[in-house]
């Protein structure tokens, strides 16, 4: 079942593309955390989305937030990722899908890994959940007023 509103994130850590690991439980009460599921590096959903978030990445970070992508890809593929579309974002290497079915993230048609974007407060409570794989940019729009609203407190 996918994470609900209240619901208090499973923690991880995962590899990134610059090598580092990254866990949750260290961005937890800096501020606002984004966490994008996303199905592949440089597919045509996946990109758009990915833009759309470094397009609005400087007003996360006004608003004091954190944005992390997630997806199947291996860490390589994450770094050739953002450095093509200068992505600002961390992105995280979940091969296996542990996460993502942590989360409760399913897929599309049973085929195709799910696109899903939580917002979580500072304390990693679950505040706001979108799921759509057709809606890719509809993501960042939606995280992006839920993260204002946490902001304003």
């Amino acid at each position: 079942m996918t994470l609900r509103i209240g619901d208090h994130a499973p923690d991880f850590t995962l590899p990134a593309g610059d090598g580092k690991t990254v866990s949750l439980s260290e961005l937890e009460g800096k501020g606002p955390i984004v966490v994008f599921f996303y199905p592949k590096d440089d597919s045509p959903g996946c990109t758009i989305e990915a833009c759309s978030f470094r397009d609005r990445f400087d007003a996360f970070v006004q608003a004091g937030a954190s944005v992390v992508g997630i997806s199947s890809d291996p860490p390589t593929s994450h770094d050739a990722f953002a450095k093509k579309h200068g992505l600002p974002m961390t992105l995280l290497s979940d091969v296996g899908g542990k996460v993502r079915a942590a989360w409760g993230v399913k897929a599309t048609l049973g085929l195709l890994p799910g696109r899903a974007t939580f917002v979580l407060d500072k304390g990693g409570i679950v505040r706001h959940v979108f799921v759509s794989q057709l809606r890719a940019g509809s993501h960042v729009t939606e995280s992006l007023s839920v993260v204002k609203q946490l902001a304003l407190g």
